[in-house]
């Protein structure tokens, strides 16, 4: 029998789910596969159904969940040719809050015919927006109350959250709230099916639900003060058993094991969030390095020694990343996503065709033209609002905004300001953490833009005026898994005891660094003060135009 031993990690987006095998005495990832979703993003209607979902709404089939198990884990084995008995743990991230109601055998309503045609039976992705009136409510109550765990979120809840999803099920189908014998995470409904047991992370616990450590959910009465028939929710739907990172959260069952050629009672470690393990992967234990998982959106994650409250952040959770410190984390909406927008609507057919004659996709092409530009020669400057703003106004309200554009604007100018945007976006954050205590020294990037864009590299690192160090691999947030899975099996089994350990022997980073240039930052520096400017005119109700426009497009939209 081989010595070596795996763990794999199945990292669950947006659009795919991930599986990586790798090698736990080193972190290489030895074979990766990815899984497509068949109903992807469900943004316009319902599979199989004529029904139209309004604006801002973002579901899921938690069937493509199950299927990516299938597709994904067999598919790494048999490319690594490893047998599964030397593979000693699994471990899975997830976007979040991704949230379902199921059955109290764990069957998601929307698989049973009675409820599939009922949009708020399926599962509401992270970017599901449609709950912002329900956010709103959750927000003014807790004002109201004085609740004291409101600034522990940056004084306000997104209505990306476990509750304001929870509450725009009860508001909009109450008949599905009271179907639901459980509220739960996608990232613990898949540990669920993978052991059988329902055991909650405290990860999304503590960054989505309002959890915390010391004084757990918020009480019975302001639930009851929010809507009367929510009072008893996480006693009735969820659970107050809140399990910590890296632990076990039970062995594989054998249905799971057919589903993925591993063995019966491989350990399975509790969820994660797809950001928050990446910050181990990327090397970090220790405070002062944000490390920034940068993909369609980016979320950044800072370590400190207490708890602090930081404007717009978007929580901070004792044990939420690396147990015995706080976890903060932060974030911005729109990134990758704003460039791919641009590329699929912006850009003219000449854009096109260069492309395509030099070999390169779009976005490659804009890169290397926006390389020519220096700082400022476009004369753009951007606010990276296009999926709203997390942190630090944490409004869904909010769009985009191009200010300097003329009739010489070309194509590349615009694909540059949006990166800078983007940028000055992360720079805002960062300032927030430093304000209020929170020590940011250097950066770590993950995910997908740095692998693909250098030039977004170089101009972070401008922007912010601080050194940009890269992972290096580009399955962060599935390596972090693998690390937890290493961690559940424990060191009897070849594993290890703590994510500290793990980390010491199986996260790397890349050789490159991004490092500011000077003429550059200086340069920024006089943009970003523009950008400041429009930020807090449109952000922060001095001047409300793009709520107003939203409001009423939706008004002619649902008039239409």
């Amino acid at each position: 029998m081989s010595q070596k031993k795996y763990a794999v990690g199945v990292d669950f987006g947006t659009e795919s789910g991930r599986a990586v095998l790798v090698d736990v005495s080193s972190g290489a990832v030895v074979a990766t596969s990815v899984y497509q979703y068949a109903d992807g993003v469900i943004d316009e209607k319902l599979p199989g159904a004529n029904l139209a979902l309004p604006p801002d709404w973002a579901l899921q089939n938690p069937l493509d969940y199950i299927e990516t198990f299938k597709r994904t884990v067999p598919a790494v084995l048999k490319e690594a040719g490893v047998d599964p008995a030397d593979v000693i743990g699994v471990g899975i991230d997830f976007t979040a809050c991704t949230m379902m109601p199921t059955r109290k055998d764990g069957a998601p309503l929307c698989a049973l015919p009675a409820w599939r045609d009922n949009p708020h039976a399926w599962v509401k992705l992270w970017k599901h927006h449609a709950a912002q009136p329900e956010a709103d409510k959750i927000n003014e109550v807790a004002r109201q109350r004085g609740e004291d765990w409101l600034p522990i979120y940056g004084g306000k809840i997104s209505s990306e959250w476990f509750f304001s999803k929870a509450l725009q099920i009860l508001d909009e189908a109450p008949d599905v709230y009271e179907a639901a014998d459980r509220l739960i995470e996608g990232a613990d409904w898949v540990v669920w099916q993978l052991t059988g047991e329902e055991k909650r992370n405290l990860c999304t616990a503590g960054y989505k639900a309002i959890w915390q450590k010391k004084e757990g959910f918020p009480s019975r009465e302001y639930f009851a003060a929010l809507d009367p028939r929510m009072a008893d929710i996480v006693d009735t739907k969820m659970s107050r058993d809140i399990y910590p990172l890296g632990a076990r959260a039970g062995g594989l069952t054998e249905e799971a094991a057919g589903w993925t050629g591993l063995k019966p009672g491989t350990a399975v470690a509790i969820a994660n969030v797809d950001a928050h393990v990446t910050v181990p992967a990327a090397t970090v234990t220790e405070p002062g390095t944000m490390v920034m998982i940068m993909g369609t959106s980016i979320c950044h994650m800072v370590l400190g020694r207490e708890r602090k409250e930081v404007e717009g952040m978007c929580g901070v959770v004792e044990d939420g990343i690396i147990p015995g410190l706080y976890g903060y984390e932060a974030g911005q909406s729109g990134v990758g996503d704003i460039f791919a927008w641009f590329v699929d609507n912006g850009v003219p057919p000449e854009y096109h065709e260069a492309a395509q004659a030099r070999g390169l996709d779009l976005h490659a092409l804009l890169e290397a033209e926006a390389a020519r530009l220096k700082p400022g020669e476009s004369g753009l400057v951007a606010l990276d609002w296009w999926n709203g703003n997390r942190s630090v106004l944490v409004d869904v309200d909010l769009t985009g905004l191009l200010v300097g554009a003329t009739l010489a604007t070309t194509a590349p100018e615009i694909y540059r300001a949006l990166i800078e945007a983007t940028a000055f976006g992360t720079r805002m954050i960062i300032e927030a953490f430093e304000h209020n205590g929170v020590a940011v020294n250097e950066i770590v990037a993950a995910g997908g833009l740095p692998e693909k864009n250098k030039l977004l590299m170089q101009i972070y690192a401008d922007v912010t005026g601080r050194p940009f160090k890269v992972v290096a691999t580009a399955y962060g947030s599935a390596l972090g898994s693998a690390m937890h899975g290493a961690v559940a099996a424990g060191m009897a089994a070849g594993g290890y005891e703590s994510i500290v350990e793990a980390a010491q022997h199986m996260a790397h980073l890349k050789d490159e660094m991004f490092t500011p240039i000077s003429e550059h930052t200086a340069v920024y520096d006089r943009l970003y003060a523009e950008y400041v400017t429009l930020h807090d005119y449109f952000g922060r109700g001095e001047n409300d135009v793009m709520k107003r426009l939203k409001a009423m497009r939706a008004e002619i939209v649902a008039n239409k």
